[in-house]
């Protein structure tokens, strides 16, 4: 049943900011790729505007990142400000770990909300939900040519997005307003991303299933005597 979307302007925003801020940091330490300035405000953008632009995609909704003011402005200031205090944010490496993973939950709870206020199904707005809170990550990645964050043993990105949006399906299910859920999502999302890291947690790497060949078969000698 669909219902009025309720997440709130500034919340949005923060997570654009956020974003913003995020992916500029990360830009600014990539230093052997030699990232310009405007390279550094254009991943700073991707990764802030690229979750909900997906989203909206997938929900077939005008780009809220187009048709809101306040979306650029912010984004673009929340780049640059990552870009300029990145020397004081690179000895703590473990900021820019932490809003990856705030920026992630924040995301997710959006888009799944936005979903279902549309009308969009538990398990679409499960899918919706985690497109949202990868979105902006992959795209980065597209854009400076890195191996997909998502495809790679170790990250565990999907699994977090997926754990915390599926909390908020849960507990809106069962009529759980919409910012506690939220909350719920950007708290478990971060945990699952955090805990994954500290503890290494991945998913076993692919492999394929080996079969016996027909000379290895050796038959089996009975004992005797």
């Amino acid at each position: 049943m669909s219902t009025s979307f309720q997440v709130a302007l500034w919340i949005q925003l923060l997570a654009a900011g956020l974003g913003g801020l995020q992916g500029a940091l990360f830009a600014a330490g990539e230093r052997d790729r030699r990232i310009d300035v405007l390279g550094v405000i254009v991943i700073g953008l991707t990764m802030s505007l690229g979750g909900s632009l997906l989203r909206d995609v997938v929900l077939n909704q005008p780009p809220v990142v187009v048709w809101e003011n306040w979306y650029l402005p912010v984004a673009g200031v929340s780049a640059v400000l990552g870009m300029a205090l990145h020397p004081v944010f690179a000895r703590a490496t473990w900021v820019v770990t932490v809003l990856d993973a705030v920026v992630m939950g924040l995301f997710g709870a959006i888009a799944a909300s936005k979903a279902s206020s549309l009308g969009v199904g538990e398990a679409g707005a499960l899918v919706v939900g985690v497109i949202g809170a990868i979105g902006g990550g992959l795209l980065r990645d597209v854009v400076l040519g890195l191996p997909l964050s998502i495809l790679r043993v170790g990250t565990l990105y999907a699994v977090a997005a997926g754990a915390g949006v599926g909390v908020l399906v849960l507990l809106t299910a069962f009529g759980v307003r919409t910012p506690v859920a939220g909350l719920g999502c950007v708290v478990v999302t971060a945990s699952v991303r955090l805990a994954a890291i500290r503890f290494r947690w991945t998913f076993p790497e692919q492999r394929a299933v080996r079969l016996r060949r027909a000379k290895d078969r050796r038959p089996v000698r009975e004992p005797t005597g």
